[in-house]
């Protein structure tokens, strides 16, 4: 007599296993959540509103208080002044009121000249002042004469009146528009961007590829002052980038720069030349510094990679007399595609990324301007917010297609 045996992972061990192993990756999807995920969501809600740098705080009524006239004695003369505004231009703020204690020792002069809009009571000024259009401005001035014991009262503009209003936040609303969207592909100008990105990107990945291949190889031999010399290949990758960058413009710099001073000597130019400041030269420079900066971070996962492959397999070259491209065609080529397509991968999009190094070498300008660069501008230089988040999520739209095409085309070859 057999005893059926439940299917592997419906039984109750199973289930408690899969309720403890998600019990301890919560607080892993907890923080990966906060970190990653809602910054992504508020980009997107954010890019669908017409926000600007000054409309992220909801609308406020601005409020100062003072006494003019400088009262000395009593029976003087003065004026209490309350100057109010609404802090969008724009925004509108509905039922705008102000209350503040009413200072001891202080007579109206004339109370029918008080503002229609207050009214004195219990000790206390109260204004009602209905609803206010954005850029609304108020100023409040109440002619007072003062005894004794207004001089004797601490100041009265030290107690800050009570203000109360409801505005609409933009960023909390419920009124989307594609109005960011429509503004940063209108034109050309977008396409252009996208089109320097896609440049920097691809031969900047390559590049710091094939470049790192390349290292790899050199030192995939042992021989003396081989550690010094890999300390130096990682020398562009770990060294800190305002440093590099700021050697780099030093550098080419047109006016004292070495690179211009040796070409000139040489003869290879009659002037010099400015490197990071013409068209297209700006662009190519800034890629070659995206492939030397890189380039230590593929030449450590390729050489890894290389080491661990097993030396029968070039003995047995060796014996049937394959070259060493043959050897490196056949043989370590294949072994490292796993290796290549993933740093492809990765290297590829933390490039269309990039926004640190373009930003310190050119600040965007003579054709370098990517669209992270873009981003920057849009949200800072111009304050629009919505337009710099539309960006934002052009690019992870960019990625997510790449990145959903390039494992499409990995899980075919794989598939072969």
């Amino acid at each position: 007599m057999s005893t059926a045996i439940p299917p592997t992972g419906r039984g109750p061990l199973a289930r408690r296993e899969a309720r403890l192993a998600w019990g301890l990756l919560l607080p892993t999807l907890t923080a990966v959540s906060l970190v990653v995920i809602l910054p992504l969501l508020a980009v997107f809600w954010i890019a669908f509103k017409p926000v600007g740098l000054a409309e992220l705080r909801p609308p406020t009524i601005m409020a100062r208080e003072d006494v003019r006239g400088g009262p000395e004695a009593p029976g003087d003369e003065a004026t209490l002044r309350y100057r109010l505004r609404n802090s969008s231009q724009d925004q509108q703020i509905r039922g705008v009121t102000l209350t503040d204690a009413w200072p001891e020792g202080v007579t109206l002069v004339d109370p029918g000249a008080l503002n229609p809009a207050c009214e004195i009571t219990d000790g206390r000024l109260m204004c009602d002042f209905g609803d206010w259009e954005g850029g609304a401005r108020e100023t409040l001035a109440i002619d007072v004469t003062v005894d004794q014991a207004f001089l004797d009262a601490p100041d009265p503009s030290d107690s800050a009146p009570v203000i109360t209003g409801d505005g609409d936040n933009v960023l909390t609303n419920l009124e989307f528009t594609f109005e960011n969207f429509a503004q940063i592909f209108n034109g050309s100008e977008f396409w252009g961007v996208l089109g320097v990105t896609l440049f920097y990107t691809v031969f900047g990945t390559l590049g710091a590829l094939v470049m790192g291949l390349f290292a790899a190889l050199l030192l995939n031999k042992s021989f003396r002052g081989q550690g010094v010399l890999r300390g130096l290949y990682l020398f562009p990758y770990v060294a800190p980038v305002i440093a590099v960058a700021f050697a780099w413009v030093l550098l080419f710099d047109p006016f004292s720069g070495s690179m211009n001073a040796l070409l000139i000597q040489m003869g290879v130019t009659s002037e010099a030349i400015n490197f990071f400041g013409e068209r297209p030269l700006a662009l190519i420079m800034v890629t070659l510094f995206e492939i030397w900066r890189y380039f230590p971070l593929s030449f450590l996962f390729i050489l890894a990679r290389m080491q661990s492959i097993d030396t029968d397999m070039y003995e047995a070259a060796d014996m049937d007399g394959a070259s060493p491209f043959q050897k490196f065609r056949f043989l370590s080529l294949p072994q490292l595609l796993g290796i290549l397509s993933v740093l492809f991968l990765l290297r590829f999009i933390w490039t269309f990324n990039k926004f640190d190094d373009i930003f310190l070498l050119t600040g965007g300008n003579a054709g370098t301007r990517v669209l992270t660069v873009n981003v920057y501008e849009q949200a800072f230089a111009l304050s629009n917010i919505g337009a710099g988040a539309a960006v934002a999520v052009v690019i992870f739209c960019c990625l997510l297609v790449f990145s959903a095409f390039f494992f499409k085309v990995m899980s075919r070859e794989e598939g072969l």
